[in-house]
């Protein structure tokens, strides 16, 4: 069932689908970091450890594209080494978003993300976290396993 999800969201990507781009228009609505009743890839998901129970949280995240934008120095130089352009990031988008919602939810640990979609402008990832003092989480030894080596 799960492989047949996964097969579903690659052709989505390939075709380029019209139901992916009308989920985009209202993402670009919602705020930056946006709470989910649930995982649009469960497929994903569930891989990293997602389940449907108390104390998970899925958050999806829009990232801004595009690379990194340097001042131009003020003293004069050859436009060749002014090195304003062609300047990459050290890490890739989705540990930024990872990074974000940790930032903006202190109390829980991620325990994963996954891409979703990205457009012109914006990457969207979705990341999965739990709750370690929530009971349902701090009871199920599965669940303190996989938050234990999300830690290290």
């Amino acid at each position: 069932m799960h492989s047949y999800m996964a097969q579903t969201w690659l052709k989505m990507w390939r075709e380029n689908s019209d139901e992916l781009k009308s989920k985009a228009i209202t993402w670009r609505t919602e705020p930056t970091i946006h709470r989910i009743e649930r995982p649009s890839r469960l497929d994903r998901a569930r891989k990293l450890g997602y389940k449907a129970k108390q104390g998970i949280v899925v958050i999806r995240i829009k990232v801004g594209r595009g690379g990194m934008r340097k001042q131009r120095p003020v003293a004069g130089r050859r436009p060749k080494h002014i090195g304003v352009v062609h300047i990459k990031q050290g890490i890739s988008m989705r540990k930024v978003a990872e990074r974000r919602v940790v930032e903006k939810f202190p109390n829980l640990e991620a325990m994963g993300s996954y891409f979703l979609y990205k457009d012109g402008m914006n990457i969207w990832y979705e990341v999965i976290l739990a709750d370690p003092g929530h009971p349902a989480i701090s009871k199920d030894k599965e669940m303190r396993g996989k938050l234990k080596a999300f830690a290290k």
